[in-house]
């Protein structure tokens, strides 16, 4: 996705989007190749840009209070191949190529893996790796 200097560099790509008052915005990953939803997570200014630049989603994590590069433990990075901001200018959506196929940290392709049936949620993707293999179980 690498973007060219000359975008990247302008501040005013990063001024039109309305951030929340924590200097956040929301960013929803999406399969490039197929159109399933990944994951959703946030990003602050820092992270947009630098995801923008290195072409690999940076994420901002709210628990740790730090940048946060999808796929910096678990090796699930996610390859950057398009920008988009919403009509509101309030949801960022990146379209990626998921590396590994696991995008969630319970090792399921997608975070959005249960379904609402009869008043209950029920989980309707496999894990296709058992996190403590991708993480170290204590």
């Amino acid at each position: 996705m690498k973007d060219s200097s000359d975008n990247v560099d302008n501040p005013d790509w990063l001024g039109a989007i309305r951030w929340t008052a924590d200097g956040l915005v929301p960013a929803i990953a999406q399969d490039a190749a197929t159109g399933d939803i990944l994951m959703m997570a946030w990003m602050n200014r820092e992270s947009l840009r630098l995801t923008a630049e290195e072409g690999h989603a940076v994420y901002w994590s709210r628990s740790r209070g730090k940048l946060w590069r999808k796929g910096e433990t678990s090796g699930h990075q996610q390859v950057v191949k398009d920008i988009r901001l919403d009509c509101d200018e309030d949801v960022i959506l990146l379209k990626v190529e998921q590396k590994g196929g696991i995008a969630c940290h319970t090792g399921r392709r997608s975070c959005f893996y249960r379904t609402l049936k009869e008043g209950r949620w029920t989980s309707v993707e496999p894990v296709i790796k058992d996190p403590d293999a991708i993480y170290g179980g204590n």
